[in-house]
C-alpha cells in the first residue's frame, strides 16, 4: 500500500505549479486515492488540494515529509483519467495544472479553509495551541480558569458552549475585544484548527418512519388513551402511509405541530431523521414522453455510420454537416438511445444557455430522469447534485455548456458537440480550453465517439474532414442535405440599405421588411428578427463638438440603456447617467447613434401599434429560468415577433415562423479578426434556418451596406461550398487557419512605456529562441515547418480596466510544442522584470483576437 501522496495544492502560481510529497496517515490509506480532495499543510496555512499520485518513495528527506491532514471526500470527486486530462490541459494550453483541476469541479466543490477555535484541553493548559502563541521558551502563562477576566470568561463560555467557533463569527461576535482573543490564543487558553469547508452542502429535509414493525403500531393505535388523539391521528397516518415522510407534509396535512410528532419519536414509536435528497431544477415540469421518429435515408446513412463505429467500440470522430432543420438532433438521440442499450453514458454539449429550454424538453421527454443538466444559470447547489447524480450513476446523459465536458461519467460511449462551430465552446479565462479539443481527448481515453454537428461547420473542421492531413484531428464527414420534415429552404432577399437612404428612407426597417412583417401580422404568422447590438443605441455624441461618452476605464465608447436612462460599458461595467447636456461644451445637441435592440422594440411599437415583442439578449435574461420562460412565451403565441441577438440565430424550432429578418448584417464584417467574413456567414446561415421549418414556406429578409460581399451573397445561396473554398483562398494567402495554428499572447499593465518595451522584448526573445531550435521562417516559403511571430501591437482595445494592451501572434505550421515556448519565455520575462502588476496571458487557438 502507497505511503506517499504527490499533491497539487491549490495555489495558481509558478512556484507551486507541480505536486508535493505528503505522508498518507494510517487512518487514510484504505480511503485515498487518485483524485481524491484533500487538506494539506503548506507553509503556515492549510490549503485545499489534489491527489495526482501515490507512491511508496520520495525524493524528499523523510524529516520534511508532512502528512495529509484531512480527507474532504470519502468518494473522490475527480477520476483518474480526468486527473490525466488535467495534465494534458496543463501542457496544450499553458496554464496551471490546480487551474485545470479546479475547472473540473462544480463551484460547491472549491472549498476554502477555515479557521475554527475551541477552548484547549486542561492536560493541554500551557502547550502551543496556535501560531499567534507565545515562544514556547517562554515560562507558562497560564494555570487556571480562575485567572481568566470577566470578559475572557465570556468568551470562553461561548465557546464552550458550543464546543468549536469559526474566527469568523467569534471575531464578529466580540467586535470590540479581538485583542482578548489574541491573548487567550498566546496563553495556551484557547487553541486553533484549520479546516476545508466546501461551499455548499448536502440538502436535507427531516423526514419521520416507524420505529416498530407495523402490526405492534397497530395495536399501540387501538390502545392509544382518548385524551392523545392528536398523536393516534399522526401514528395512523404514517403507518397508512408507509415509508419516510417529509415531517413538514405530516404538519400541514394534519394541522400539528412538530411537538406532537417528537412526543411520539420520544416513546419510541416513531424515528425522527435527516435525509438527504436531490435539488432538481426541472422537479415542477412535466415532460411527455415522447418516441423515436423514422429516420429519413440521408438520417438513416449518418445513424449507421455512427452506430458502426458504437457497436464494435471503435473510437473517432465525424463532422455532420447538416443544414438547418435537417433533424440532426433526432440522429443524436437515436445514437444516445443505443449508447444507454450498451450500459455506457453520453455527453450533449449546446453552445448556448438559450439552447437549453428545448433540448432538456426534448432529452427529458425522449430519457426521463436518466438526463442530468449541467449550465451557468442554476443554483450552486442544483450544480452540484446534478454532478453528484453523474458520478454516482443515476444519470446516463449530461447536457451542458463547455464545462459539461468534464461530466465524471465512468464509461463514456459518446460525447456530441451541437453547434460545433460556435466560438463560446473556447473558455476565454484560464485554462483557456477548447471542448472540441479536450472531447477528442476524453473520447480517446475511454474508446468513445465524438460527434461534431453543424450546419455551417469551422472551417478548421471542415478542413480537417477533407483533407485528413492532422495527425489528432481527423473527423470523418457525413453530410445531410435535405430537411427531415422535406420543406424547402427559405428564401432570402438581400436589400441594399444604401439605396433605402436615396430613396428617403432613414428608418432601420427597409421597406420590404415593413412590408413583410405586416404581412405576417395579418396572417396571425410569428416572426424572428436578429440584431447582434445590445443596448439602445452603441453610442452618444454632441453634434456641436463631436464629444463621444466614452468609458473611464476602457478606450471604448459607452452604450446607452434606456429603461435604467444610463449609459454601460459592456467590458467593465462602469455605468453613468446619460448626459442631458454635453460635458464638453454645454451644449443641448446630445444625439444617440447606431441601433440596439432596445431602440428596435421601441421603434416596433411606434410602427407596429399592438405588436407583441418578446426580446432576448443579455440584458433580459439575466434571471434564472427567463430564458424558458420568454421562450415559451413566443411559443405559446403569447408574442408575435421573437427579437434578440445571436442567441435567436440558432436551434430554436417554432413551426409558425415564416419570417426571418436581419437588421444589420454586416455589423461584425469590419472587426479586427480574420474570422470575420466566416462569423457573419455562420451567423445569416443560422439565423434564415429558424424561417420555414415545418408547413409554412419561409422567408428572409437580410439588410446590408455590402450586399456584394462573398459572406453575405453565398448565405443568401444557402452555398457553404463555395463560401467555404472562397474564404480558404483568402486564408492560405494570409497563412491563417487551417493552414497554421496561432497563439495569441497579450501584455497588460497600467504604465504604457513599461508595457511597449516588455513586449517588444518578449517578441525578440520569441525570435531568438525559435531562431536557435531552427523553426523561424516565413509560413508563406516553408510548407511543412515553420513559425513567424507578428507584433507586438496595441490590442484592438488598448485599455480595459484602466489597464494598456499590448499583444503578439505566434503563427507556426508543424509538430513544435509552441505553447510551452511561449510559456517559458513568459516566466523568463517576468522573473527579469520583477513586477506583480504585470500579466502576460497565453491564449493558444485563439477563437477572439480583441
Amino acid at each position: 500500500m502507497s505511503r506517499i501522496a504527490q499533491v497539487i495544492v491549490d495555489v495558481p502560481s509558478r512556484g507551486t505549479d507541480r505536486p508535493f510529497d505528503y505522508l498518507i496517515p494510517e487512518s487514510m490509506k484504505g480511503w485515498l486515492e487518485i483524485g481524491s480532495r484533500v487538506g494539506v499543510p503548506f507553509g503556515p496555512r492549510t490549503l485545499q488540494g489534489f491527489v495526482v499520485g501515490l507512491s511508496m518513495e520520495s525524493d524528499t528527506p523523510p524529516v520534511k515529509l508532512k502528512p495529509i491532514k484531512e480527507l474532504l471526500d470519502l468518494t473522490p470527486p475527480l477520476s483518474e483519467d480526468l486527473v490525466e486530462l488535467s495534465e494534458w490541459m496543463s501542457a496544450r494550453y499553458a496554464c496551471h495544472r490546480i487551474t485545470a483541476l479546479q475547472v473540473m469541479l462544480p463551484a460547491a466543490l472549491k472549498g476554502k479553509a477555515e479557521r475554527y477555535i475551541r477552548v484547549t484541553d486542561r492536560s493541554e493548559w500551557g502547550e502551543r495551541g496556535s501560531d499567534l502563541q507565545r515562544d514556547p521558551d517562554e515560562p507558562v502563562l497560564f494555570e487556571s480558569m480562575d485567572e481568566l477576566t470577566d470578559t475572557e470568561a465570556q468568551i470562553v463560555a461561548h465557546i464552550q458552549k458550543q464546543q468549536e467557533v469559526r474566527m469568523e463569527h467569534l471575531t464578529r461576535k466580540f467586535v470590540s475585544h479581538a485583542d482578548v482573543i489574541k491573548q487567550l490564543l498566546q496563553r495556551g487558553v484557547l487553541s486553533e484548527s484549520r479546516s476545508i469547508r466546501d461551499k455548499v452542502q448536502k440538502k436535507t429535509i427531516r423526514t419521520v418512519a416507524l420505529h416498530l414493525p407495523e402490526d405492534e403500531i397497530r395495536t399501540i393505535i387501538e390502545e392509544f388513551p382518548a385524551k392523545a388523539r392528536r398523536q393516534k391521528e399522526v401514528l395512523t397516518f404514517i403507518a397508512d402511509t408507509g415509508g419516510e415522510i417529509p415531517l413538514k407534509d405530516i404538519m400541514s396535512v394534519l394541522g400539528v405541530t412538530a411537538g406532537t410528532v417528537k412526543s411520539l419519536a420520544d416513546k419510541g414509536y416513531i424515528v425522527i431523521r435527516d435525509m438527504e435528497v436531490f435539488r432538481d431544477p426541472y422537479k415542477n415540469h412535466s415532460f411527455a414522453p415522447s418516441q423515436p421518429f423514422v429516420l429519413t435515408d440521408e438520417q438513416q446513412m449518418v445513424y449507421n455510420a455512427i452506430v458502426q463505429r458504437l457497436d464494435t467500440r471503435t473510437e473517432g470522430e465525424f463532422l455532420v454537416h447538416g443544414i438547418t432543420g435537417s433533424g440532426k438532433t433526432e440522429v443524436y438521440l437515436q445514437s444516445i438511445q443505443r449508447v444507454i442499450e450498451q450500459n455506457r453514458q453520453a455527453i450533449m454539449l449546446v453552445p448556448e444557455i438559450a439552447l437549453t429550454p428545448q433540448m432538456v424538453e426534448r432529452f427529458k421527454s425522449r430519457f426521463g430522469d436518466h438526463v442530468a443538466v449541467m449550465h451557468s444559470r442554476l443554483s450552486s447547489g442544483e450544480r452540484y447534485d446534478e454532478w453528484r447524480k453523474i458520478r454516482e450513476g443515476q444519470a446516463l446523459v449530461a447536457i451542458g455548456a463547455r464545462s459539461a465536458i468534464f461530466a465524471p461519467f465512468a464509461n463514456l460511449g459518446l460525447i456530441i458537440m451541437d453547434e460545433e462551430h460556435e466560438t463560446s465552446y473556447k473558455q476565454e479565462e484560464s485554462p483557456k480550453y477548447h471542448a472540441r479539443d479536450v472531447a477528442v481527448r476524453r473520447a480517446h481515453q475511454h474508446g468513445a465517439v465524438v460527434i461534431l454537428g453543424s450546419a455551417t461547420p469551422s472551417l478548421e473542421s471542415y478542413h480537417a474532414a477533407r483533407s485528413q492531413s492532422s495527425d489528432e484531428f481527423n473527423p470523418a464527414l457525413l453530410e445531410i442535405h435535405g430537411r427531415a420534415l422535406g420543406s424547402d429552404l427559405p428564401e432570402v432577399h438581400i436589400v441594399d440599405m444604401r439605396e433605402e437612404l436615396k430613396e428617403g428612407n432613414r428608418s432601420m426597417f427597409s421597406r420590404p421588411l415593413h412590408q413583410a412583417i405586416e404581412d405576417r401580422l395579418e396572417k396571425k404568422q410569428q416572426i424572428v428578427l436578429l440584431l447582434n447590438r445590445r443596448g439602445h443605441s452603441t453610442f452618444v455624441m454632441c453634434r456641436t463638438c463631436g464629444y463621444v461618452a466614452e468609458c473611464p476605464n476602457c478606450d471604448i465608447s459607452l452604450t446607452f440603456h434606456q429603461r435604467s436612462n444610463n449609459l454601460r460599458c459592456h467590458y467593465c461595467g462602469h455605468a453613468q447617467p446619460a448626459p442631458e447636456i454635453c460635458p464638453e461644451c454645454g451644449s443641448e445637441h446630445i444625439r444617440y447613434f447606431g441601433t440596439g435592440t432596445q431602440r428596435v422594440e421601441e421603434e416596433l411599437a411606434k410602427l407596429f401599434p399592438g405588436i407583441r415583442v418578446v426580446r432576448m439578449d443579455v440584458d433580459t435574461t439575466t434571471q434564472k429560468g427567463s430564458h424558458e420562460k420568454l421562450l415559451n412565451q413566443f411559443r405559446d403565441k403569447q408574442a408575435d415577433l421573437l427579437l434578440g441577438t445571436q442567441m435567436v440565430a440558432k436551434g430554436l424550432d417554432f413551426p409558425d415562423v415564416t419570417l426571418v429578418g436581419v437588421i444589420a448584417a454586416d455589423s461584425a464584417l469590419h472587426l479586427p479578426d480574420f474570422r470575420a467574413a466566416e462569423k457573419t456567414f455562420q451567423l445569416l446561415t443560422q439565423v434564415a434556418g429558424r424561417a420555414g421549418r415545418h408547413h409554412l414556406p419561409g422567408e428572409v429578409i437580410v439588410q446590408t451596406y455590402n450586399p456584394d460581399h462573398y459572406s453575405v451573397v453565398h448565405a443568401s445561396r444557402h452555398d457553404y461550398a463555395s463560401f467555404v473554398r472562397e474564404e480558404l483562398k483568402h486564408r492560405q494567402v494570409l497563412s491563417y487557419p487551417p493552414y497554421c495554428r496561432l497563439a495569441l499572447i497579450t501584455f497588460s499593465h497600467e504604465k504604457l512605456p513599461l508595457l511597449v518595451r516588455i513586449a517588444e522584448n518578449y517578441v525578440q526573445m520569441v525570435k531568438d529562441q525559435s531562431h536557435k531550435l531552427g523553426w523561424l521562417g516565413s509560413l508563406e516559403r516553408f510548407s511543412t515547418e515553420a513559425l513567424d511571430v507578428l507584433g507586438p501591437v496595441a490590442s484592438p482595445i488598448p485599455r480595459l480596466k484602466n489597464r494598456y494592451r499590448f499583444q503578439c501572434m505566434i503563427k507556426w505550421r508543424g509538430d513544435m510544442d509552441v505553447a510551452r515556448l511561449a510559456e517559458q519565455l513568459s516566466e523568463q520575462l517576468q522573473d527579469s522584470v520583477r513586477d506583480k502588476d504585470l500579466q502576460i496571458s497565453i491564449d493558444v487557438d485563439p477563437q477572439v483576437l480583441m
